[in-house]
């Protein structure tokens, strides 16, 4: 089989961990090494999603916010109409 004709997919996530550390991707992608403290990282993991679920709450608690407050501003306006 020639080089060429096989295809290599490479995810968002893989680029991104070459780019933070092209070391450890060679030695998980390259050498098949598995990282000692999977429990640490499986741990970081679970807190990156409740860290991420929170930050989306909070997107969404402000434009809540923000449409509060557009119609208090539009019913004190309406209150002023004779």
């Amino acid at each position: 089989m020639n080089c060429v004709d096989r295809q290599v997919v490479i995810s968002a996530a893989e680029v991104g961990e070459y780019v933070f550390c092209h070391r450890a991707w060679w030695l998980r992608h390259v050498q098949g090494v598995s990282p000692r403290n999977a429990t640490a990282l499986r741990s970081g993991v679970r807190l990156h999603a409740r860290h991420g679920a929170r930050v989306v709450m909070s997107v969404w608690l402000r434009y809540c916010a923000y449409m509060c407050v557009l119609i208090s501003i539009v019913l004190a306006g309406l209150s002023l109409l004779p």
